[in-house]
């Protein structure tokens, strides 16, 4: 018998520094242990607990509370929705998200919308009005590059990467474009653009086990 492998991703907004913080999350691994998703900023984190009674239960921090909020839903919601949004139950804005990975990436632009029209309006400055220049990095997220890097070098000493140089030759390089990231080697120019434009898709990339330039 094949089991069903489920995953589902994670997303909240670090109430410290205001970014987005998600993580791919499968069933196997979090019938483990608690899993706690840290920012890399190293001032808040999300635990995800599955109980004996089949229920998830997560402890979100919030970015307008003192203390983080409790969330409990079932293992069939967490994993097989495409969508949930989990709120402060005081504000009413949105703390955390967890469905599929495209549709927390539009969530998430959403929220912020709001939240940057709801500081608008109390006087202050929108810190998600000002449009990117072509000249600002796509990333804001340096986790993102962090793992991309990781995973490049582990598959380059594995062997794992291969393109029209003989066997072990190729000279490896990360750029970061408007679609992803680009890895390209120097000596025959052979490349692969990887479409990871959030931290959430930079993790799924961690699963990665064979890379061919072209």
């Amino acid at each position: 018998m094949v089991l069903e492998k489920k995953e589902t991703c994670v997303s909240y907004r670090c109430p410290h520094c205001g970014c987005w913080v998600g993580s791919v999350v499968g069933i196997f691994s979090l019938s483990a242990d608690m899993l706690r998703l840290k920012c890399p900023c190293g001032e808040s984190e999300m635990t995800v607990v599955y109980s004996k009674d089949k229920k998830v239960r997560l402890t979100v921090p919030c970015f307008l509370c003192p203390n983080p909020h409790s969330f409990t839903v079932s293992t069939n919601a967490f994993f097989d929705k495409g969508l949930l949004a989990l709120p402060c139950a005081y504000s009413g804005l949105d703390v955390a998200f967890f469905g599929k990975s495209e549709a927390i990436e539009a969530a998430q632009k959403e929220a912020d919308e709001e939240l940057g029209r709801l500081i608008e309006e109390a006087g202050g400055t929108n810190p998600f009005g000002r449009r990117r220049e072509e000249t600002d990095p796509v990333f804001t997220d340096p986790q993102i590059l962090e793992i991309v890097n990781f995973v490049i070098r582990d598959l380059d000493e594995a062997g794992e990467i291969t393109c029209r140089c003989p066997e072990y030759e190729g000279c490896y390089t990360v750029e970061v474009t408007d679609e992803g990231v680009l890895i390209k080697c120097e000596s025959c120019n052979a490349k692969k653009l990887i479409p990871v434009t959030s931290t959430i898709s930079a993790q799924a990339f961690l699963s990665c086990e064979h890379l061919d330039l072209e």
